[in-house]
């Protein structure tokens, strides 16, 4: 059997590329999303009691890896990158068909100039992903308190610490589009989003990423991170 899938809407993420993204959903309560329509699906009709349901599940699209094909073993970065596991004893995004969920935050319901929108957070999303499907998330059903999750038992936690520089401080204080920022990049930057294998280095390492519309740059040494520079992204 063959199967044609549309995407019903696209999200609108602070994530503009994989690196720094969580690896799970709600990791980071402070990434806000915006989750808009396509044309076929852009009425109110569509949505409507959806705002009864604080949490939904969004089934999504792969779409910077799936064209890469899958793998029937991979490497997770729960496990350091070193230990191989089946892709579907997994939640990686090299998948037969590339289809993903997340369960987020309904944050409320848009409809402003004719455009149907779902206001999101606690994203683990990058930017432009196609959204698939949307479903309710029913705590009686879809919270087993009594589930065992393998390797992936408990959250993911780590002890690194974060402080900024006085740019940065100044740069966050003056901005207003964004009120929670100095709270999400770092939490963002808690997770530890280094690949496994530079998380063995000892000497300090500088990284940069763009959350949102501002590049920044920020320097590891042992479990410290600190935030060098943020600066508004220069535009396309």
């Amino acid at each position: 059997m063959h199967f044609d899938i549309q995407p019903i809407g696209v999200i609108h993420s602070p994530y503009k590329q994989k690196f720094a993204i969580p690896r799970q959903p709600r990791l980071v309560p402070e990434a806000k999303a915006k989750l808009v329509f396509c044309a076929d699906f852009n009425r109110e009709e569509f949505v409507r009691g959806i705002e009864e349901f604080s949490h939904l599940w969004l089934l999504f699209r792969f779409h910077e890896t799936a064209d890469k094909g899958y793998s029937a073993l991979v490497r997770p970065p729960r496990l350091g990158g070193n230990a191989r596991k089946g892709v579907f004893a997994t939640r990686a995004t090299f998948r037969p068909n590339g289809i993903g969920m997340s369960a987020v935050k309904l944050e409320g319901v848009e409809y402003k100039n004719g455009q149907l929108a779902l206001l999101l957070s606690g994203i683990d999303l990058l930017d432009g992903t196609p959204i698939v499907d949307i479903k309710p998330y029913l705590p009686y059903s879809d919270a087993l308190t009594d589930a065992a999750a393998g390797f992936a038992d408990t959250r993911p936690e780590t002890q690194m610490t974060v402080t900024f520089s006085e740019q940065a401080e100044d740069f966050i204080s003056k901005q207003g589009d964004y009120p929670n920022l100095r709270d999400f990049i770092s939490n963002v930057l808690k997770q530890d989003p280094r690949p496994a294998y530079k998380k063995k280095q000892e000497n300090p390492q500088n990284y940069g990423m763009n959350l949102y519309d501002f590049n920044i740059r920020w320097q590891v040494d042992g479990e410290h991170n600190h935030v060098l520079e943020v600066a508004q992204a220069e535009s396309d």
